[in-house]
């Protein structure tokens, strides 16, 4: 069975929008993909975005905001291609001292969140009758991590939400894929200390922390025509860490 190429210019160039793009992993990527002549936009809540990226001011957790959000990115850039649902928070503590509170915050951003961009950015793409669907998860979703049960819960459960989305937008050209980051270096792991970064590194096989680079290029890699036929998939970025899980 064939299918109708896409022309050149909309395969190489297409629209993207990334949740949570101020910072971290999430700047990376839109900074990637802009810089490979994608029309991005990346949604924050505090911050800034970079350079040529279209900043989207929004909270994941807002369903009229993510609506407003995708409005915006549709006004200025055209129908949104691509989503790469990144924004995400943690509120780390043992479970027994683990309030409803803490677990709430994190399943609302980075979960339901998860669900709310996904669910409006479908609209679209099976008119076009293609998509690229990409939620960012997180080894310890995989692992499971001690003081970590909202944290880990809600990674996992993006794993389920973009296979159960593979199986059924994928007769319209929608592909659903998780990138799995492990141990990344960010802003937010630069304050563990060096000790612990030490003891993080080596239980890595390659022995060191990944980059926000390392991420971006996979994300790259799943938006381009080379990713047509990939789908479902989960695809770990953590050095080896995760390893048969």
């Amino acid at each position: 069975m064939t299918t109708t190429p896409r022309s050149a210019e909309s395969a190489s160039s297409r629209t993207v929008l990334v949740t949570g793009g101020s910072k971290g992993i999430g700047r990376a990527i839109a900074e990637t993909l802009h810089a490979a002549g994608h029309r991005v936009a990346a949604t924050y809540r505090s911050g800034d975005v970079p350079a040529g990226v279209l900043g989207v001011e929004c909270d994941v957790t807002d369903a009229a905001q993510v609506d407003a959000a995708f409005t915006q990115v549709e006004s200025a850039l055209g129908p949104v291609e691509v989503v790469v649902a990144n924004a995400g928070i943690t509120r780390d503590t043992l479970v027994l001292r683990m309030s409803d509170e803490d677990w709430d915050a994190v399943i609302s951003t980075n979960l339901t969140g998860s669900f709310r961009v996904a669910k409006r950015a479908t609209r679209g793409m099976m008119r076009a009758r293609f998509g690229r669907l990409i939620f960012i998860s997180s080894v310890v979703g995989l692992l499971g991590s001690a003081g970590q049960v909202n944290y880990a819960s809600s990674k996992a459960g993006l794993v389920g939400m973009a296979r159960s989305l593979a199986r059924e937008l994928g007769s319209r050209g929608v592909t659903a894929n998780v990138v799995a980051p492990g141990f990344i270096v960010t802003d937010m792991t630069a304050e563990l200390g060096e000790d612990l970064v030490k003891k993080y590194s080596e239980q890595i096989p390659l022995g060191r922390m990944g980059s926000t680079d390392d991420i971006a290029g996979v994300v790259d890699f799943l938006i381009s025509d080379a990713a047509s036929y990939v789908t479902g998939a989960v695809i770990p970025v953590d050095g080896g860490l995760g390893m048969g899980h």
